[in-house]
């Protein structure tokens, strides 16, 4: 019993030194690498290589203004609500105020998108939907309303969500003509339906 003990130890022993090793390699792999990581970077945007501080700030208006949230843990937007009541005319567009200011982090964009029981239930659907990342007036949603009804909105309602993406902003070149692909100048529909 005690000899099979100690070859059980001595291989443990083994595995510990050579998993020791294996860190130990790749440690100085990726020192190696570093200064071509380095050199890599230097030639992005700023906002590419640092990590994006993910705060997304809120400056509320009003008192009727409700501080965007998410509706679960996975949820891609955050809901905007009203902060007043009106009214959507059948067939026409309202300009709904939120009583929000947001400050989106730098290197990302908001997009404003519909609610989908919104679209499904009542036609609603949301227009003009980008907040910049340098923008800092009150968010105001545009909502259109399809059908033959007048749609009520009350304050507190949610009307739309915010989706944050990041945004590439690549510097603009003229040139005399453009690459050939496959595809060409199709468009509207060349692909199929």
């Amino acid at each position: 019993m005690v000899p099979r003990l100690i070859l059980l130890l001595a291989q443990l022993a083994r595995v510990s030194e050579m998993r020791r090793r294996s860190r130990t390699r790749r440690r100085r792999r990726a020192l190696s690498e570093a200064p071509k990581a380095r050199q890599w970077r230097r030639r992005l945007p700023a906002h590419h290589c640092a990590p994006l501080l993910l705060l997304l700030r809120i400056k509320r208006l009003s008192e009727n203004a409700v501080i965007p949230s998410r509706a679960s843990p996975l949820s891609a937007g955050y809901d905007l609500s009203s902060a007043v009541d009106t009214k959507v005319p059948a067939r026409g567009k309202a300009l709904v105020a939120t009583d929000l200011r947001v400050a989106v982090p730098e290197g990302t964009y908001a997009r404003i998108a519909p609610r989908s029981g919104l679209a499904w239930k009542h036609s609603i659907d949301v227009g003009a939907g980008v907040i910049d990342a340098d923008y800092r007036g009150p968010v105001g949603i545009v909502l259109f309303n399809f059908s033959d009804v007048d749609f009520k909105v009350k304050r507190g309602d949610r009307i739309a969500q915010m989706i944050l993406e990041r945004i590439e902003t690549p510097e603009v070149a003229e040139v005399d003509d453009l690459d050939a692909t496959e595809r060409g100048v199709g468009g509207f529909g060349s692909t199929g339906i």
